[in-house]
């Protein structure tokens, strides 16, 4: 119990001599007070835990110093891999923005329009007989007059409006989403 004491004693006298020193190594190194508190605290708990298993000519001072060396490099090293993992997140986040950025630049959206809108105009067109399919292509496609669609088809202008009105009134339903954009579209271009 004597000894325990006189330990204690010991202890206590070699941390009230170097508590500041340490305190002060280690803030040169985490420049913060707190974590150097931390570390000089955690370093003496470690001395006083391990002490019995050093050898009896261990330098006291130079055994804590190079525990509190050591949780030092622990913390520095610490900070270092939080911030290379935020800058790689950064870099990430930066290099997606402009790859967002650059695709918007990038994007037509009457291209967009125009590719969705030919793709359903093809899908009505293939679901359709095959004359009225090939007078609704004459007209608008190949741009030829009605008169002309009538004489190759051999039939009447007539018949190429019927055509032509059918498949503008199938287009009309399956187009009114893209249709009321446009007019939407145009809308704010001659108002701004």
């Amino acid at each position: 119990m004597a000894i325990v004491k006189h330990d204690l004693l010991s202890f206590n006298k070699f941390f009230a001599d170097y508590q500041q020193r340490f305190i002060r190594f280690a803030l040169t190194y985490t420049h913060d007070e707190d974590i150097a508190e931390d570390i000089v605290s955690e370093s003496m708990m470690y001395y006083w835990e391990n002490k019995e298993r050093l050898p009896q000519e261990t330098n006291l001072p130079a055994y804590v110093l190079t525990t509190i060396k050591h949780k030092c490099l622990n913390y520095l090293r610490h900070i270092q891999l939080k911030e290379d993992v935020l800058n790689e997140l950064a870099s990430h986040s930066e290099w997606e923005l402009s790859i967002r950025i650059a695709t918007l630049e990038a994007c037509e959206p009457n291209e967009l329009f125009d590719n969705e809108v030919r793709s359903i105009v093809e899908q009505i067109l293939s679901k359709l007989p095959e004359k009225t399919s090939r007078v609704f292509v004459m007209s608008r496609n190949e741009n030829k007059s009605y008169k002309e669609i009538a004489t190759i088809m051999n039939m009447s202008t007539k018949g190429v409006e019927f055509h032509i009105a059918k498949v503008m009134r199938i287009l009309r339903i399956a187009l009114k989403d893209y249709l009321l954009l446009h007019l939407y579209l145009f809308y704010l271009l001659i108002n701004h």
